[in-house]
């Protein structure tokens, strides 16, 4: 069969000609109609991922749409290795399979499935998110951020923060829900100001999307300009803004700031399948939207080096 293929560590997959997979008890084989280019199965593809386990000759993909043995359109995540879901055909264990709903397209369902569980688990299972909360997503402007957005709105949050550097997808990212936003490329005492007039408000989760500078900036903030007793729930998903931070020990002893993350190894596998469930059946009828490239799975190599955070990229095979 023709797979995408990851031949060399730390080089984008080619495109090639491997192994067919073989079905076995408990495991559906399945024909791939869709898989999307996340940024976890970029990590793990490339070895930078935490969850990563550095090989080679393995087709990249976690997750994607296809057709089962029962001829049923499903969504699967974790396909067996050494065959992801960038290719023809693929075997998963038959309790990672899910029905998807007809009126969402294969592309969609692929897209959407490990951006919306990214917020979704972060909100339910790691935040215990209430109706009527404000919610900040610091580094909205992407494709998991627009949907954490709308996520948040369809989970009750009366107010949700937006932040980004890019300015110019703002009236995008209101018409979507977010309700206030907030320019990250502004200087540090006007970004650390915009944060203060939020927070003094009251905010009661941060989902972060980037972690570095705007991550540090928002954590000192929050313990300073917190109302006395509120504490602002933290979660860590992606570090797209820089590995590391600067965070004194004083931040966490002077406030009822609880920190934490959300993402394989925090969350529990069944939880985050539950999430991903959850997404998939709430996005017609919330009508969750997210911006779809499409491209043939021959063009993996070409799609691999796209970098566009607005929209998600789905290979077809």
């Amino acid at each position: 069969m023709k797979a995408a293929i990851i031949v060399e560590a730390g080089q984008p997959p080619v495109y090639g000609d491997f192994t067919d997979p073989q079905s076995a008890p408990g495991k559906s084989l399945i024909r791939v109609t869709a898989s999307s280019i996340s940024h976890v199965t970029r990590g793990r593809a490339s070895g930078q991922h935490y969850s990563a386990d550095n090989t080679t000759g393995f087709i990249p993909g976690i997750d994607g749409t296809g057709i089962d043995e029962d001829h049923q359109r499903v969504y699967f995540l974790l396909p067996d290795k050494p065959y992801g879901a960038m290719a023809e055909c693929c075997v998963v264990d038959k309790t990672h399979c899910v029905v998807i709903p007809d009126s969402l397209s294969d592309a969609e369902a692929a897209a959407m499935a490990i951006t919306g569980m990214s917020s979704w688990a972060a909100l339910v299972e790691r935040a215990d998110l209430r109706a009527g909360e404000t919610v900040l997503i610091n580094g909205a402007t992407g494709a998991s951020g627009r949907l954490a957005i709308q996520i948040a709105k369809h989970l009750g949050a009366k107010k949700v923060i937006a932040t980004g550097r890019n300015s110019g997808v703002f009236d995008d990212l209101r018409l979507l829900g977010a309700d206030v936003t907030i320019d990250l490329s502004q200087d540090k005492d006007a970004l650390e100001q915009a944060f203060k007039n939020e927070i003094e408000q009251g905010v009661h989760i941060v989902l972060d999307y980037l972690w570095g500078l705007s991550a540090e900036l928002l954590l000192v903030t929050a313990a300073r300009a917190s109302p006395d007793g509120m504490p602002v729930r933290f979660v860590q998903i992606g570090s797209v803004g820089g590995a590391d931070i600067k965070l004194p020990g004083a931040v966490l002893r002077s406030s009822a700031l609880q920190l934490m993350g959300s993402g394989i190894g925090s969350v529990a596998f069944p939880k985050l399948f539950k999430a991903i469930k959850s997404v998939l059946n709430t996005a017609p009828l919330a009508g969750f939207k997210i911006a779809v490239n499409t491209m043939p799975l021959a063009d993996v190599s070409r799609a691999w080096a796209i970098d566009n955070a607005d929209a998600r990229i789905v290979l077809l095979p």
